[in-house]
């Protein structure tokens, strides 16, 4: 696999984050799957864990019923990538959900078959 500029880099993490919102319409479980690595887990906002298995079944089901987060006035501020290792990097940024801003962290790990998250967390910033 052929090395990626961190302005590439930026530009394909970008359009997968908010992560588990940028799937396209009608996803299936395959395209949830290969989004997120085997080992992957998340801290919610709310400082809940959540498991690989857990979120492939919530996203799963809302794009299966169409019952997904009004997430087009949602906005990403501040996005940034760094590089931590060989194909593994960090994608940061703030999230603005109305009132509720969190900010963000994405581990992720490039592949020959694309992007997959590794691990996810969100924190509650003040408005």
């Amino acid at each position: 696999m052929e090395a990626i500029t961190p302005d590439a880099a930026r530009r394909q993490l970008l359009a997968l984050e908010p992560l588990t919102h940028r799937l396209p319409p009608g996803a299936d479980r395959a395209a949830v799957d290969a989004l997120i690595a085997p080992a992957y887990w998340e801290v919610g906002a709310s400082g809940a864990v959540y498991r690989r298995d857990y979120v492939i079944e919530v996203v799963t089901q809302r794009y299966a019923t169409g019952v997904d987060p009004d997430d087009n006035a949602w906005v990403v501020d501040d996005f940034a990538v760094r590089q931590l290792a060989d194909g593994v990097w960090l994608a940061t940024y703030l999230l603005l959900q109305g009132e509720r801003s969190s900010r963000r962290s994405t581990l992720w790990e490039r592949t020959s078959d694309g992007w997959r998250a590794l691990y996810h967390q969100g924190t509650l910033t003040q408005s």
